[in-house]
């Protein structure tokens, strides 16, 4: 009988075509199609992924089990990933590998992220699973590394368009409140854009105040009714 069925601490071997076989990915992560992104990219790597949509269901995690590795988005909805990324640095046992990421101000969010304590960062879009595996890997210890040489992948994950619907979705329900929630949606609806490659949902992201008018709101519901429906035809 395989002695492996009863040792709690076996960890399946990575090999070169499933590089991250055996560790465990926490994905703090609210935008569905950026989480489908990173489910994509964990499963042709061979690595198991839990997911987390907020703060407090990520600490819901961190209570029941410590992840081989933790990939943080920053803005989140009920505050910023910073403060998470902060904590798992400083608890002992460390979770191994912490990486940022975000879609908006990239270049600030990186330096913030590391400068907190993170060990690297990852900026969305993250399609391609060669670049994945190379940023996750770098940061791991030598027996979590995948033995002998390695050919790269040149493959790309492509999100499924329902996570992109649902993601929209969301943002037009935050929009029709009384007081939307900008600084949480601006950057949520930038890395959005930039996921989904929608260079006219960008521009008028970044061209929109702090602070929306009347008219401003009514643009931009326009706009993401539009994208709802071309989203839906697609």
């Amino acid at each position: 009988m395989d002695d492996t069925l009863f040792d709690l601490t076996f960890r399946p071997k990575p090999t070169a075509s499933r590089p991250l076989l055996g560790l465990t990915i926490l994905v703090v992560e609210d935008s569905r199609f950026a989480s489908e992104a990173l489910r994509l990219l964990c499963l042709r790597s061979g690595a198991r992924i839990r997911r987390a949509d907020c703060l407090a269901s990520a600490y819901r995690h961190l209570n029941v089990y410590r992840p081989s590795v933790a990939i943080v988005d920053l803005g989140l909805p009920d505050g910023s990933g910073l403060d998470l990324i902060a904590y798992m640095a400083g608890t002992t046992p460390r979770v191994p590998v912490i990486l940022g990421t975000s879609g908006s101000e990239r270049n600030a969010a990186e330096k913030a992220a590391t400068r907190i304590g993170a060990d690297g960062f990852i900026a969305k879009p993250m399609v391609s699973l060669a670049s994945f595996q190379a940023e996750v890997l770098r940061h791991l210890p030598t027996e979590f590394q995948p033995a002998g040489p390695r050919k790269l992948s040149d493959d790309v994950v492509v999100p499924d368009a329902l996570a992109l619907q649902e993601d929209l979705a969301h943002a037009l329900d935050l929009l029709c409140l009384e007081d939307p929630p900008m600084d949480y949606l601006k950057p949520f609806l930038t890395g959005l854009a930039r996921a989904a490659g929608d260079e006219p949902l960008l521009e008028c992201i970044v061209m929109l105040p702090d602070r929306l008018n009347k008219t401003d709101r009514g643009d931009l519901k326009a706009i993401l009714s539009d994208r709802l429906v071309e989203n839906a035809l697609v």
